[in-house]
């Protein structure tokens, strides 16, 4: 049984989350820790020779230590590169977060030292017009790690999205700092130093830009061992 969950999450979508999570997942891997990872639910899949596939979810494949059939590492794929709940309706199929985290607790059994769970865009990211993704988290107990893009307006955002996992009453593990273009934000070093103060949570690193992402190589700006503490 996985001794550890953890759910990634962004301040929005397309800050990094898939980098971060196959970075943390390496980090695990040179620590020692046997891993496993899912992207539950995946919009933007491709048509191939053997289905649907994400590019996202084909990541967290290669970078977890356990061999993991394409279905259990993303079980709901979507073709259109929209909000997964819209690309839901419009492939005639129905989100739901008790769904999804059967799904989850599948891959909770298996025998691992971590289970990492990338989510979709950010925490209130709609599954249907009841219940967003943050309830996945909720009823699996998961600890959450957010992922914040060193970008104008990351502060607000950073901080918008702690409150709420927090209020949520879940437990905020760490975050992790993430460049997601090769030029730096203008005062990039006053915007890091007010998260590390105001954040309540440890950050696990600070990833430089990579046009190609090498998780070996990211790993190395990364310390995990806070999250195999408690």
């Amino acid at each position: 049984m996985a001794k550890l969950t953890c759910f990634v999450t962004g301040t929005d979508t397309e800050v990094g989350k898939t980098i971060a999570s196959a970075a943390i997942l390496e980090a695990a891997r040179q620590a020692g820790k046997r891993t496993l990872a899912m992207k539950p639910v995946a919009s933007g899949c491709e048509e191939t020779a053997d289905g649907l596939r994400n590019e996202d979810a084909l990541m967290l494949q290669a970078a977890m230590t356990e061999s993991l059939p394409y279905e259990q590492v993303n079980p709901v794929a979507l073709q259109p590169a929209i909000a997964p709940h819209v690309a839901a309706e419009q492939a005639g199929r129905t989100l739901s977060a008790e769904r999804l985290a059967g799904f989850c607790r599948g891959l909770q059994m298996k025998p691992a030292d971590l289970l990492l769970i990338e989510g979709a865009g950010g925490w209130r990211v709609p599954l249907n017009p009841r219940e967003t993704y943050a309830r996945v988290p909720g009823i699996l107990g998961a600890k959450v790690i957010l992922v914040v893009p060193l970008q104008l307006g990351c502060i607000n955002h950073a901080m918008l999205s702690a409150e709420a996992i927090l209020s949520d009453g879940l437990s905020l593990a760490g975050w992790v700092a993430n460049h997601p273009r090769p030029e730096a934000m203008p005062c990039e070093e006053d915007t890091l130093g007010y998260l590390l103060n105001h954040l309540p949570a440890p950050c696990l690193g600070v990833l430089p830009w990579q046009d190609n992402p090498q998780p070996a190589e990211l790993a190395d700006h990364l310390d995990v061992s806070v999250l195999f503490e408690n």
